[in-house]
């Protein structure tokens, strides 16, 4: 990437960036706004424990928009217990990378984004306006359920519940790391007694689909699509991943790391995925007002639809942060703060074009859509990642070396935009379907056949171009 966009990350000597560095929190509990921005945090200045990364990861998925994605595979024709296969199975794959990749942040100080490129160069842009992009999307899809929620609970109408929305979300994001991982501490607890009570309601009063419609290969069909769009929810972290690690000190146990991250994706996904399959009669495209229907309206009522909101808030907040750390990778020199607010502002229209009409099938499509580049990127920087490992003989990855040395992106491009059309043919929305896809009953095989090509394509040309340079 130019100099005249973004620091070096990591250069000793490098010239300080104010727009890139910045203050950051001094310890657990410090709520003054972080300004810092892509440049890795120094080691003197790390603190915290693994253990907060359970929390960080579980609750923001605590939201309608994993119930309402768990309901498609019932609305797919799938019974019950296929279904909650589906969804674990699709979960838990999605969750593992993000866990391994959230390791990166204790070891390097930054994010998971400027990481990138280490392997890309100056062609993190295209990963880098991707992800900005899906955080928006990700702030629409979201707040939707949040904003419908509040504009309930208080009897506004659904643009005014969706701008207040937004405005807490993106002022917790530009508060920055440590505000949303006391944030994420507190919901976590909160949330969880909020989704017990409904699930407690549920299973008095609501049966789920004993047997299912689809049948043969329409069964095969149905089930993968329902385990694809379980593993966009869970795999849609991993270009945040060590975003929220990288204050965490270098010594940290990195095993322990990957197990509460994966324990809070696959936890909380799976369990509000089940509540959706469980309720699919009860939950319909107006999620939050089937809350307040279940809960019996009154007191509990208003309990759920805060609940709703409050969890779109902390999940959203995420998406702001980690995209304008996307935003600042890609080059575009804004402060960390005022570049949360912009995507949050930026979610606005998004979430009234998809309330408008045909919320169901546009909400699958921005879902899906947002997610199809992501697995060649996490192909392209785990390769990447192990090569320089094993060229500095095992020892961990040094970003001031690793960035004094120039090398080509075209092979980490020429991988990412080869597994994205590879997975083209494969892709199920109602928007496109892929003839693959359709020759397979819908199964949209799109996430694995764009890893697998990304790996096929990039390993090789990373390989030889580490032997070239005498390692």
């Amino acid at each position: 990437m130019p100099r005249s966009h973004a620091p070096a990350v990591g250069r000793p000597g490098a010239p300080r960036e104010s727009v890139f560095d910045g203050r950051m929190p001094a310890a657990a509990g410090d709520l003054r706004m972080e300004a810092r921005g892509i440049t890795p945090v120094p080691e003197d200045r790390r603190y915290g424990g693994p253990g907060r990364l359970f929390t960080v990861w579980f609750a923001p998925n605590l939201t309608m928009t994993g119930v309402f994605t768990g309901t498609l595979g019932v609305v797919l024709g799938l019974d019950f217990t296929t279904a909650l296969v589906a969804v674990a199975l699709g979960t838990v794959v999605g969750a593992v990378p993000v866990a391994g990749l959230g390791t990166w942040g204790s070891t390097t100080g930054a994010g998971q984004l400027p990481l990138a490129r280490l392997a890309f160069g100056r062609g993190v842009v295209l990963p880098g306006i991707l992800q900005w992009l899906s955080s928006v999307a990700w702030d629409a899809l979201i707040g939707l359920f949040g904003g419908d929620a509040l504009a309930r609970l208080f009897g506004w109408p659904f643009w005014l519940g969706v701008l207040v929305m937004l405005a807490g979300q993106g002022l917790v994001g530009a508060l920055g790391y440590e505000a949303i991982h006391r944030l994420q501490k507190v919901m976590t607890l909160a949330l969880a007694v909020a989704f017990a009570i409904l699930a407690v309601k549920m299973l008095g009063g609501v049966h789920p689909a004993a047997s299912g419609t689809a049948h043969g290969l329409d069964r095969f069909g149905a089930f993968m699509l329902t385990s694809t769009v379980a593993l966009s929810l869970s795999l849609s972290w991993a270009p945040y991943a060590s975003d929220f690690s990288r204050y965490l000190p270098r010594e940290t146990s990195r095993t322990r790391m990957f197990w509460y991250t994966l324990l809070g994706v696959s936890v909380s996904f799976v369990a509000v995925q089940a509540l959706g399959l469980w309720g699919a009669s009860v939950f319909t495209d107006q999620s939050a007002k089937g809350v307040d229907t279940l809960l019996g309206g009154g007191a509990l009522g208003a309990f759920g639809l805060l609940a709703v909101a409050c969890a779109a808030l902390c999940s959203n907040a995420m998406n702001d942060y980690s995209g304008s750390l996307a935003l600042q990778t890609a080059g575009v020199r804004i402060a960390r703060p005022v570049a949360a607010a912009l995507a949050a502002c930026l979610g606005f229209p998004l979430v009234l074009w998809m309330h408008a009409a045909d919320t169901a099938a546009r909400f699958q499509n921005v879902l899906l859509f947002v997610g199809y580049w992501i697995p060649g990127f996490v192909a392209v920087v785990a390769v990447d990642w192990l090569a320089r490992s094993r060229e500095r003989g095992g020892t961990a990855v040094d970003l001031a070396a690793e960035a004094s040395r120039r090398r080509s992106s075209w092979p980490a491009l020429l991988a990412f935009v080869v597994a994205f059309a590879a997975a083209v043919p494969f892709m199920d929305t109602t928007l496109y379907e892929g003839p693959v896809a359709r020759a397979l009953h819908g199964a949209d095989l799109a996430y694995y056949v764009a890893f697998a090509a990304a790996l096929v394509v990039y390993a090789p040309l990373r390989l030889r171009r580490g032997a070239r340079s005498g390692r």
